[in-house]
């Protein structure tokens, strides 16, 4: 299997590009950020706050299946499908949150290495080349710079009801940047062997057309 992995700091569009290459190239792209935001919808339910035993608490009951339709990746918890929440502002906070406790991303890495293994597949997060796929074929790191991720983000969600200020999206994006460079597990860097790449200045399709050129020179 061809495995291309896709880490970089949030708000950078690590999923736009994953969806772009893997329309050029006929891959599945496994979503890790659905994964983790599909179990803070289910923990939402359950839990009021996040606590080391709550996160325990959850994890001896939780059942996690990834399905790949018509429509894209479907993330199933406990039988339940949450994609028509995962994107709300509120949940992708709580998936923060949640995400750097060591025995939900065990669970996590179960999914996505299982995934790996039989697919031709592109997988992005925030460990993937680290952590996830070190063995993965190419490695990319994406970021870009905050002023530049925060007008994106904010572009994004401005006529949604409630939706942050530009000010508040770029002091959440700070502090979710810091805690994922400073986490204790499998924090936030680029691999030794990954290709790094600013998108502060290019067009989704320069950054499509620059990935998939150095693609297809590795896969050759």
């Amino acid at each position: 299997m061809f495995n291309i992995a896709i880490d970089g700091h949030v708000g950078c569009g690590k999923s736009t590009l994953a969806r772009g290459l893997a329309k050029e190239l006929g891959f599945n792209v496994f979503d890790t950020g659905a994964v983790y935001r599909s179990l803070a919808c289910a923990y939402k339910e359950s839990f009021s706050s996040v606590t080391e035993k709550f996160i325990n608490d959850f994890i001896k009951e939780v059942k996690v299946e990834v399905k790949f339709l018509k429509d894209g990746q479907h993330v199933i918890v406990n039988g339940k499908d949450y994609l028509p929440f995962i994107r709300l502002e509120e949940i992708s906070m709580l998936a923060a949150k949640i995400s750097p406790f060591s025995q939900l991303r065990k669970i996590v890495l179960s999914v996505q290495q299982s995934f790996a293994k039989k697919n031709n597949c592109i997988m992005e997060g925030r460990d993937i080349g680290t952590e996830v796929l070190p063995n993965a074929d190419v490695k990319f790191f994406i970021t870009a710079r905050e002023e530049v991720r925060a007008q994106r983000r904010y572009d994004q969600i401005k006529n949604k009801p409630n939706a942050p200020s530009y000010k508040d999206i770029l002091e959440d994006l700070r502090a979710r940047d810091y805690a994922d460079e400073h986490r204790e597990v499998a924090p936030l860097k680029p691999a030794k062997d990954s290709i790094i790449l600013d998108t502060s200045d290019m067009t989704l399709e320069q950054s499509i057309e620059k990935c998939i050129k150095l693609i297809k020179e590795r896969q050759n």
